[in-house]
């Protein structure tokens, strides 16, 4: 079956593309709409296109969340041809900008361990750098909407944008948080990710529509209580690193589970090191 938009807030549609749970999100305004993220192939891309379509005729603008293949490897279906604004941190601008061909690379290497269907269409897909570089934050104007980007810091990548809807309470958060799974460190900046969270959350009130990157929506109270673990295992990572624990031992009983804990582990205690 193939996805297709759920309207969640006063015209803010999401969808959840059903292999990785990923979502993206489309907010309507008078004559103007706005995509958050583009999926990962341009097959997925093109689906994407038709189910905005089904919503709305209105020319969109583009945001990525963040440089992981799963949020913007789309780009170039939905904006290359007509040309449109692509929006990102400046950080996910270089990055695709600069370095496609490992972006690539090393997202073929993740598809072909964990989802190998999708790895001939990402193969062939050809990537788009954004249009307009984010770095603490910028202003939209979709359709007499007012809709803020904001770069909260470094958490689940050094690049990740945030996109509020203040007229319908809703906040887009992207992979900074997650519904249908534990967050993904592989990128992280496991020390800085609860900063960035509280910053999000300043966003919110008791009765915010909260997008995460991947899974259902939640509300300011999931997001309170992932924030909650992350610090906790922030906060372990630093007396690790201090009395010399060593990741698999601190792993062990870490928030998340011990797999993924091991992997912020790792990565706070090169934070660390470096400094």
């Amino acid at each position: 079956m193939t996805p297709r938009f759920v309207e969640v807030a006063d015209r803010v549609y999401v969808l959840t593309e059903p292999l990785l749970d990923v979502n993206v999100t489309l907010v309507v305004g008078d004559s103007a709409a706005l995509l958050v993220d583009t999926l990962s192939t341009a097959g997925q891309a093109a689906e994407l296109a038709a189910a905005a379509r089904a919503v709305t005729a209105a020319p969109w603008t583009i945001v990525n969340t963040h440089h992981h293949f799963d949020h913007c490897f789309g780009n170039a279906v939905l904006a290359a041809d007509p040309p449109r604004p692509v929006h990102a941190h400046e950080r996910v601008t270089a990055a695709l900008r600069d370095h496609p061909d490992r972006l690539r690379r090393e997202a073929y290497a993740e598809v072909v361990a964990h989802w190998p269907a999708l790895a001939p269409g990402l193969a062939a897909t050809a990537l788009l750098a954004p249009t307009h570089s984010v770095r603490t934050e910028a202003v939209l104007d979709v359709g007499g909407r007012r809709v803020l980007l904001r770069h909260p810091g470094p958490g689940h990548t050094d690049g990740d944008l945030v996109v509020h809807v203040p007229d319908a309470d809703v906040l887009v958060a992207g992979d900074l948080v997650e519904q249908s799974g534990p967050p993904d460190f592989s990128d992280a900046h496991p020390l800085s990710w609860p900063d960035a969270v509280t910053d999000l959350l300043r966003l919110t009130t008791p009765a915010t529509v909260v997008v995460p990157g991947h899974g259902r929506p939640v509300d300011a109270g999931f997001v309170r209580a992932q924030h909650a673990r992350l610090a906790e295992l922030a906060a372990l990572i630093r007396a690790g690193h201090r009395d010399g624990v060593a990741p698999d031992r601190l792993a062990a009983d870490a928030p998340f589970g011990p797999r993924t804990a091991r992997t912020a582990i790792r990565r706070g205690y090169a934070e660390l090191d470096a400094t």
